[in-house]
């Protein structure tokens, strides 16, 4: 259990890290900065490098909500979900850590949002929390979907990582404007505890929706789409 655990933090360090680090370090450069599509590729591609990594050990879920719509959907032992969560969220929280430590290394660092997720004053362009409950929702459906279609016995062996990874980035291409994406309740609270805003009074939000949004996304795979 112990190198199950080991590998759901480095993984989600690695989310974080790589994820949000692309946004707090390099999309705000004047005139070379990444932008929206780049820090999309950057969490895709966290997911794709880590799945392939250590995906062998863990299962790659790097994220509480694909663990519960894994275990709901009855890929995964339900037994496990508290131990993985914490494991999550610890390498989350380590990632945050890291991450500022590096960024505060620059004259001048203010934290800000600090990759944070939000609503209302918080949304990259001022969507509201109606709005970004129901993005929230909707794409952890969707993602929970496509990983479960990815990792199915029908589908083709050996290529899961790409379809998830290139997954979560038309999640992020579609929904850094309204809330800076969470589906990912791990990711969302390692940034928020380092945010100078009021992201953690909103956390409760990133946790409700990618959670009832995998619930969603296990149920309409075993109800219509799965043949496991």
């Amino acid at each position: 259990m112990l190198n199950k655990l080991s590998a759901e933090f480095f993984g989600t360090f690695w989310l974080v890290l790589g994820g949000c680090g692309s946004a707090v370090l390099a999309a705000a450069i004047p005139d070379v900065g990444i932008g929206y599509l780049g820090v999309s590729l950057a969490f895709g591609l966290t997911v794709l490098t880590m799945a392939y990594a250590v995906g062998g050990i863990s299962g790659g879920h790097f994220n509480p909500a694909v663990s519960l719509g894994l275990a709901l959907a009855g890929r995964f032992e339900a037994r496990n979900l508290i131990p993985y969560w914490i494991a999550q969220v610890i390498g989350a929280i380590a990632a945050a850590a890291v991450l500022y430590l590096i960024a505060s290394g620059k004259a001048g660092f203010a934290p800000g949002g600090f990759a944070s997720n939000g609503y209302g004053e918080l949304s990259p362009t001022g969507y509201g929390m109606t709005a970004a409950l129901v993005t929230e929702i909707a794409l952890t459906a969707f993602f929970v979907i496509i990983i479960l279609g990815a990792t199915s016995a029908t589908a083709p062996a050996g290529f899961a990582p790409l379809p998830i990874g290139l997954g979560l980035t038309l999640i992020h291409l579609v929904s850094i404007p309204v809330t800076n994406t969470s589906v990912n309740p791990a990711r969302s609270t390692g940034v928020a505890l380092f945010a100078e805003t009021a992201a953690l009074g909103q956390l409760w939000l990133f946790w409700v929706a990618p959670l009832v949004g995998a619930a969603i996304g296990a149920i309409i795979w075993k109800a219509l789409l799965g043949r496991d």
